[in-house]
């Protein structure tokens, strides 16, 4: 089908579309959440690297990141038009993640990225154990200074695994 607009107008409609995220992943991974009895979530959470989901008290960033926009190869779609476009896009993408994982574990921040496929699938299930695990195993996060019996070697010693 032959479209409307000629290719500079739809270039510029596209444009203004704003992501409004990646809602149904989201919404799957939040009913994930309440299945396991997993609490102390934000959404929305206005904060470096603009995570899905963040657990303030535990120092924990969460995204739900869509296999497509991401770059991931699940399922081996490619864009048959405007290839470059694309390749850069994601690419950028990844770029992006990849920064902001650094900045959020340099400002001693856990970070966990679900893939879109993951989610409904068993390898998703051992990220949400891991998930329920850290909550589990290690006290809501204090400053150094506020740490006691052993506390911040413990931390210390977190922080090391998660990067490893």
């Amino acid at each position: 089908m032959a479209d409307c607009f000629s290719k500079e107008t739809r270039s510029a409609v596209m444009r203004a579309v704003k992501s409004s995220g990646n809602k149904s992943t989201e919404l799957r991974l939040i009913s994930i959440f309440k299945a396991k009895g997993i609490k102390g979530w934000r959404r929305n959470h206005k904060f470096v690297g603009n995570p899905d989901f963040v657990f303030p008290k535990y120092r924990i960033a969460v995204f739900a990141d869509g296999c497509f926009w991401h770059g991931h190869n699940c399922r081996n779609t490619k864009p048959s038009s405007n290839k470059d476009f694309w390749k850069r896009k994601i690419l950028k993408n990844s770029k992006r993640d990849k920064k902001n994982n650094s900045l959020l574990l340099s400002k001693s921040w856990r970070v966990i990225r679900f893939w879109e496929c993951e989610i409904s699938k068993k390898s998703g299930n051992r990220k949400i154990t891991k998930l329920a695990k850290m909550l589990d195993a290690f006290p809501p996060f204090l400053p150094p200074m506020q740490q006691k019996n052993g506390a911040a070697q413990m931390y210390q010693k977190m922080k090391r695994e998660m990067r490893g």
